[in-house]
């Protein structure tokens, strides 16, 4: 599958800018953490999982990681990119395991892109640039702050890679940074 026919098939099932914001936001926070992590050779196949990853969340979000499974399997997609973005909703919606380092990193980002970029929306600066763990994780710590942003999601996350959850920030503050502002 190539990135424009992902965003085809993105772009059918969702329309709503936040929704298409947030798919590219964690499709270049993987192709970073492909390139970081020694699969540089995968960039654009981890792109797509992450472009791909909440494909149903829009239309169908009582069945989120349930029916995207369903609709990219009429389409023909890869079973590597249905089983990796079905992932993401491991203990949430479905019971399949991220097992791969690039579905357990989705696992972990895809929560904590949303709460960085609350956390930045509040910053004078508006901007990822002069951010630091500590104020992502005072935010993470402030349970009404970005309440739809799970953080126990965000923690199993950085377990499932065997890091702690300030490297984990640190190392997504860092791949944002690459590419916002």
């Amino acid at each position: 599958m190539t990135r424009k026919e992902a965003w085809n098939l993105l772009t059918e099932f969702n329309q709503e800018a936040f929704h298409l914001q947030h798919a590219q936001i964690v499709e270049q926070t993987m192709m970073y953490f492909a390139e970081k992590l020694g699969y540089g050779n995968e960039k654009e196949f981890w792109g797509i999982v992450g472009l791909l990853h909440d494909l149903d969340f829009e239309q169908f979000p009582e069945q989120h990681c349930i029916k995207s499974q369903e609709i990219m399997r009429a389409r023909g997609v890869d079973e590597r990119i249905i089983h990796a973005t079905a992932s993401h909703g491991y203990g949430i919606t479905v019971d399949i395991k991220p097992e791969h380092e690039m579905e357990k990193v989705l696992y972990a980002v895809d929560e904590l892109t949303g709460l960085i970029g609350a956390v930045v929306l509040m910053r004078p600066s508006k901007s990822v640039q002069d951010l630091e763990v500590k104020s992502v994780k005072k935010k993470y710590k402030a349970k009404g702050f970005a309440a739809g942003c799970d953080r126990a999601v965000i923690q199993r996350g950085a377990e499932l890679l065997g890091w702690s959850l300030d490297d984990l920030i640190r190392q997504t503050i860092e791949a944002l940074r690459t590419f916002q502002d």
